[in-house]
């Protein structure tokens, strides 16, 4: 069952710090008392219950300010919520202060330069949609519910991830509140250290509030969805294919079992299936001979691949969808016919209502920038995999986390490292594995000088040191 608490037991917000939220705040400061408080507090995952003393749906910089200004004098616990979507459900507090940044979503296309100024309530899917009318694109993730700003914090690994790197590649300048209340820009040339540490570091520095972004012309692409039916060779057979085509294409292969769904042949429900979404990038003309070797590999149980538009691939999820799962991220260096059997048989074994095994080839683009130059440091990782039960009951918790945990060992290999906007609830030690230790040391640092007394902590946390660790 899912444990709650009241905000009576777990917050330390007093009337009097309500009322100086209330007379100051231009936005909307919403109360346990208010009718749409429930709403409000739902983030995208499940299995989270907790209950915020006060979310504040902030209007701007100066609301920002106020609302760290009273957690510092207050004490009180403070998280920073975009889309909602932190797999660690760090975007939320029990008896907290939650800066809901929902109202922020104000952007600007400068068509001339090719960039676009985005406030960081706005999702993935909003800001692809209002470049796309322009032929336009910035690479984010591949789900359109998820706020640009922890997506572009922690990296941004998506469908363009080959052609033009990660997000954070494409990220020109950002404007960001500190633990002190200053509002800084910060770029290249101003705040270099900064800049640097947002380029991967997650939300350990700060609010951002807006962000400047490298946009790029694509105004048609192929893509869309290739199932094939899964086996070792093919799965193997794919990841090959992927790593060895051009950068212009960029894929996400789910391991999974066949889902009901109504262009799926009856008999194939249930049945192990490689689930791909793909997206090529390149010269119109060159498509077919990119994708028609994934296409012989076995013969398709469904064929999506289509001339489109970036925005086609952010498709809208439904409101009521918070899944509830036990995952584990990583990165590896091959995956041929014996790794790609072990996980099949893994995902057979798993009991929950759904699992998975996504696959992501990496390279390309994302390659070509140098480990140090931002925080997300994995340049050379080859594949990115993610694992995942889903279920239901509460109680079956320990179960599936049991699962994963030892799937995630079976496939282990050298690269120890991991990607932080998937992490979970793991601990300090997953945590480090996500940087390294030059990495680590160095976002230390500039914690230490930006928020020294750790108060943005409700995050995959970087303590403060001077000290090399």
């Amino acid at each position: 069952m899912t444990v709650t608490y009241s905000v009576q037991d777990k917050s330390k917000l007093t009337g009097s710090a309500i009322k100086e939220l209330q007379g100051g705040i231009k936005g909307r400061v919403i109360l346990p008392s208010n009718a749409d408080y429930d709403k409000a507090r739902r983030i995208f995952y499940g299995g989270f219950d907790r209950k915020p003393g006060a979310i504040v749906r902030v209007a701007g910089p100066e609301d920002i300010i106020q609302v760290i200004s009273l957690a510092r004098q207050e004490g009180l616990e403070l998280a920073v919520r975009g889309g909602g979507h932190s797999t660690a459900g760090y975007c939320t507090s029990d008896g907290g202060l939650v800066i809901d940044l929902h109202n922020l979503r104000g952007m600007h296309i400068d068509l001339k330069h090719r960039t676009a100024l985005a406030e960081a309530g706005m999702t993935a899917g909003e800001y692809t949609t209002a470049a796309g009318a322009h032929g336009l694109v910035t690479g984010f993730g591949d789900t359109g519910s998820v706020g640009i700003g922890g997506l572009t914090l922690g990296g941004g690994v998506g469908y363009l991830v080959r052609k033009f790197g990660l997000t954070i590649d494409d990220l020109l300048a950002a404007e960001i509140v500190t633990a002190d209340g200053q509002l800084l820009h910060v770029d290249s040339d101003s705040h270099p250290d900064l800049f640097w540490a947002l380029r991967g570091g997650g939300g350990n520095f700060g609010v951002v509030t807006r962000f400047e972004y490298r946009l790029h012309e694509l105004p048609k692409a192929v893509g869309g969805m290739l199932i094939l039916p899964a086996t070792a060779d093919v799965i193997a057979a794919f990841i090959s294919e992927a790593a060895s085509a051009p950068d212009e294409l960029s894929t996400i292969a789910n391991v999974m079992a066949a889902p009901p769904m109504p262009f799926l042949p009856a008999e194939v429900h249930g049945k192990m299936v490689l689930f791909t979404l793909m997206l090529y990038a390149g010269a119109m003309d060159k498509a077919e001979s990119v994708l028609s070797p994934f296409r012989r590999m076995a013969k398709p149980l469904a064929d999506m691949l289509k001339p489109m538009t970036y925005p086609e691939l952010f498709q809208p999820e439904p409101e009521d969808y918070h899944p509830v799962a036990a995952a584990r991220t990583m990165f590896v260096d091959h995956i041929d016919q014996a790794v790609a059997a072990r996980i099949l048989e893994r995902l057979q074994a798993c009991t929950g209502t759904m699992a998975v095994a996504q696959l992501r080839v990496l390279g390309g683009a994302m390659s070509r920038v140098a480990s140090d130059a931002t925080a997300f440091a994995h340049r050379d990782s080859r594949i990115m995999v993610n694992l995942a039960a889903l279920y239901e009951n509460q109680v079956e918790k320990t179960t599936h986390e049991d699962w994963v945990s030892k799937f995630a060992a079976d496939i282990k290999q050298d690269d120890s490292g991991a990607y932080v906007n998937f992490l979970g609830v793991e601990g300090p030690d997953r945590i480090r594995v996500a940087y390294p230790l030059k990495t680590w040391t160095r976002l230390a640092e500039i914690k230490a000088r930006y928020d020294p007394t750790n108060l943005f902590r409700m995050n995959q946390n970087i303590p403060p040191s001077n000290k090399p660790s």
